[in-house]
């Protein structure tokens, strides 16, 4: 670590468990899935979420999210884009919700049927999507990181790429803990009704979640 000049490696891991724990965009992705999917679901929504913070990573310490730092055009292109998509992954969720309400030629007796779960690689791809498209990710890893490299150190790039490994295999491991106790908790209590609702209620907090991004600013 002394030849990449990076410094307080300690003070970072415990600065990057604090920001993982903070509920977000991510967290909530993982989370919902994981309750209306099972600990699979929940786990590609993990890997998602950190192939789109390598994403953010490598566009960091290249100098394109830089580019979003000062441009207020290229920061709101970003912004609306990832804005519609939360609107758009909300009301799939709510469009989910409202399938699992049983048919009137139903016995009120009988529970309706759960559809399939959605694909693996759908819920990675919402997940990589989710957080590629949130501008605010990309401003993180190149205001946070650079605090952590030495002024003058030699290999910057690299330095740079080491923290962002560092910040997103620490975060995929925090991401895979909360997919297992929310897995146990759906074991406890899972049942077609609380899965409706928890599409409902994320299919709203996501559209809350694109209204906010909205109304970000280039230097907030």
């Amino acid at each position: 670590m002394i030849e990449l000049g990076i410094h307080d490696l300690a003070l970072f891991t415990v600065a990057v468990l604090v920001l993982n724990a903070t509920p977000g965009v991510d967290m909530l992705y993982t989370v919902s899935r994981t309750l209306t999917g099972g600990w699979r679901a929940g786990v590609a929504a993990a890997l998602g979420v950190c192939a789109g913070c390598v994403v953010h990573t490598l566009a960091a310490a290249f100098g394109l999210a830089a580019l979003m730092a000062v441009s207020a055009w290229a920061f709101s292109l970003v912004k609306w884009a990832g804005a519609a998509y939360l609107v758009w992954l909300g009301l799939g969720m709510l469009r989910e919700a409202a399938r699992r309400v049983a048919s009137p030629t139903q016995p009120l007796t009988q529970q309706p049927t759960p559809p399939a779960p959605a694909p693996l690689a759908a819920v990675f791809r919402q997940g990589l999507l989710t957080n590629v498209l949130n501008p605010k990710v990309a401003l993180f890893f190149l205001a946070f990181l650079p605090q952590f490299i030495a002024p003058d150190a030699e290999h910057k790039t690299w330095a740079f790429l080491a923290l962002g490994a560092w910040s997103i295999v620490q975060g995929m491991l925090f991401l895979f803990a909360v997919v297992a106790a929310t897995a146990w908790l759906r074991r406890l209590g899972g049942s077609p009704r609380l899965t409706r609702w928890l599409n409902a209620a994320g299919g709203v907090l996501f559209l809350g979640l694109a209204a906010r991004l909205a109304q970000a600013e280039v230097h907030s």
